[in-house]
């Protein structure tokens, strides 16, 4: 389960100090010519205890950068490697971002506050350091909905328009800028312990293992710290990979440098929600190859956390890590039932029976092409509700293996929330995506933008009730 934003006063927690000359450098954020503010998330403001900053304070803290209270002096950059399409990079790290500041939220966990598009760094390389204002828009729109479906995401915090024109290869250029922060349970990425395995810095990878327990999942290292954490990532990313069948998400580019070691989504560039089940679907139009297809995406995810694997060889035997690593597959088959069953509203009823389920579902969408929101909308619950643009295709032939599966399953939602009586459901398809940006780029006209965050955030309070 995801966690709901709980208020909370402000309570800045620095703990990355004591590694913070071994993971990352310093830097200062650009000097942007204009500051608009264009969207504040005030979901979690009040959860880190900044619902009180008025807009000019929101501002100065989030796009001029001024440090809050009793927090991080100066922005870090953060150091890491990782493989790019299985290809090894030792050249990366935030090249267009920092962390900003840490502090606890109303569930008692450390959260960072990160940058997009905040200005050059030691790893900018050739890149001008800065984000487009649709690659903002794009990322509000991909946590919204992404929360919202239960998936474990980042949150897009503060959208401010920076008021330059750049120039993009694969986009119409010249076209508008931003600076985004995010609010995310840690930037600590397998891609980090990479780094440091390839410099042979031990002694910081065993420092950096019990920050992360320690920090980030509220233990105290054990006797066998490296396999102890490897077993919390093995965990918590096969729910990730869980969570993007469920939701119908396509992460786009699931890159080691892009999976933290929290098992939460964030980093969204090229992604697309799938419009109907098609495993070989794609985000990038880069991914010439399929590597990070809709229906690969566990098995792009699990190659990554085998590369913390081979990285915690530096302080760990094979022996120790092995054990988590093997459980990886079992723990998936157990999340994707789990996910797709909460999708459903649908109670578990045990390993046979609900792959059963999810095979019958397979064939049934594949063969339809019934749109994937649309299924779930209208099976929430664990029966069909109609009438329904797609009845014809629930009563065919290829849904009978499905329609005789979900028969022996008890629903465990009620439906008394006036959204599922909408007649169709909220979905996040590429051509909505396009004309919301449209009517901003053309027109400056948010309204779009704003009525869909609206009707998101409603699909979510039905999701839980």
């Amino acid at each position: 389960m995801t966690i709901a934003p709980q208020a909370a006063a402000y309570r800045p927690h620095v703990a990355i100090a004591s590694l913070q000359d071994r993971l990352a450098d310093a830097v200062a954020a650009a000097d942007f010519p204009r500051t608009i503010l264009r969207f504040r998330n005030r979901r979690w403001d009040k959860a880190v205890g900044l619902d009180g900053l008025s807009d000019e304070q929101w501002v100065a803290h989030f796009g001029r950068f001024e440090p809050l209270p009793d927090n991080l002096p100066q922005p870090l950059a953060l150091r890491y490697h990782g493989h790019q399409f299985r290809v090894y990079n030792p050249d990366i790290g935030d090249g267009r971002g920092f962390l900003f500041a840490q502090l606890r939220d109303g569930a008692g966990r450390l959260l960072d506050l990160g940058t997009k598009g905040s200005g050059q760094t030691p790893y900018s390389r050739f890149g001008d350091g800065r984000l487009t204002l649709k690659g903002g828009v794009r990322e509000i729109l991909a946590t919204e909905m992404l929360e919202a479906l239960g998936v474990e995401t980042s949150k897009t915090f503060s959208l401010i328009e920076t008021g330059e024109q750049l120039q993009r290869n694969d986009e119409p250029s010249p076209t508008r800028s931003a600076v985004m922060v995010r609010l995310s349970h840690g930037h600590v990425r397998i891609g980090s312990f990479q780094r440091l395995a390839t410099l042979g810095e031990a002694e910081t990878i065993r420092d950096l293992t019990a920050y992360v327990l320690t920090e980030l999942y509220g233990e105290t290292p054990g006797n066998a710290p490296a396999g102890q954490l490897l077993d919390h990532v093995c965990r918590r990313t096969a729910r990730l990979a869980a969570s993007y069948m469920a939701a119908g998400f396509v992460h786009g580019v699931l890159n080691s440098d892009n999976i933290n070691v929290t098992g939460e989504s964030f980093d969204y560039g090229p992604w697309r929600f799938t419009p109907t089940w098609n495993p070989g679907f794609t985000a990038a139009y880069f991914d010439q190859q399929g590597l990070y297809a809709f229906g690969r995406q566990a098995q792009a995810i699990h190659w990554d956390v085998v590369q913390l694997a081979l990285s915690l060889r530096l302080i760990a035997e094979a022996e120790e890590l092995a054990p988590a690593l093997d459980a990886w597959p079992a723990h998936y088959e157990r999340e994707v039932a789990a996910a797709i069953c909460g999708r459903l509203g649908i109670a578990p009823r045990g390993e046979e029976a609900d792959l059963a389920l999810l095979q019958a579902m397979d064939v049934a969408l594949q063969r339809s092409g019934v749109g994937v929101d649309r299924f779930f909308f209208d099976w929430r619950g664990g029966h069909r509700r109609a009438p329904s643009p797609a009845d014809g295709a629930y009563e065919s032939e290829d849904f009978a293996a499905f329609r005789d599966a979900i028969a022996g399953y008890a629903g465990t939602v009620t439906l008394d929330h006036d959204y599922w009586s909408d007649a169709a459901p909220c979905s996040m398809l590429i051509d909505e995506v396009e004309a919301i940006w449209s009517a901003i780029d053309t027109e400056d006209d948010w309204s779009a933008l704003e009525t869909k965050i609206i009707a998101i955030r409603r699909m979510g309070e039905a999701m839980i009730s």
